[in-house]
């Protein structure tokens, strides 16, 4: 007799995936800056980002590193099992090419998110080169960004099925 999984097995396999990716020093949200980047904790955005997917119908991936490697890693992982992203690359936005070249490998939507305006901040944090290969960018409306980021996704997914 076939083994057949279970419905909630079945159903959680069907959902699309997004994986929601920060970068560097993001660990320290809520700590680091506070006048620029709020009080809000990553914890606190990843439960948001979870919740508000899992509502849309997504199933949500969360993660957080320091090292542009693991970063790339990530990345071509949600490539390989076909996965829209929503990025906040933080330090690596403005200088990592490694980066850069493997968001363009993602086939489904990448939508880059800045906590602040970027283009109101000093001359080397205005120019990511992510930006380069995002289909979107939400900038300077605070960890809002990131729920808007998931909305956006959630809706380029539909109109693409």
């Amino acid at each position: 007799m076939p083994c057949i999984p279970n419905l909630t097995e079945f159903t959680m396999h069907m959902k699309p995936l997004i994986y929601v990716l920060n970068g560097s020093n993001l660990n320290m949200l809520g700590k680091r800056e506070p006048h620029l980047y709020g009080t809000t904790t990553l914890a606190q955005v990843q439960s948001r980002t979870e919740a508000l997917a899992d509502e849309l119908g997504l199933q949500c991936e969360f993660r957080q590193t320091n090292h542009e490697g693991v970063m790339v890693d990530w990345l071509q992982e949600a490539f390989e099992k076909d996965a829209a992203v929503v990025i906040n690359p933080a330090g690596f936005s403005f200088a990592s090419i490694p980066v850069l070249d493997a968001i363009k490998l993602i086939k489904k939507p990448v939508v880059e998110v800045h906590i602040t305006n970027i283009h109101q901040r000093d001359e080397q944090y205005r120019h990511s080169l992510v930006s380069l290969a995002a289909r979107g960018v939400i900038c300077g409306l605070g960890v809002q960004g990131y729920t808007l980021a998931v909305r956006a996704v959630a809706e380029m997914l539909r109109e693409a099925a």
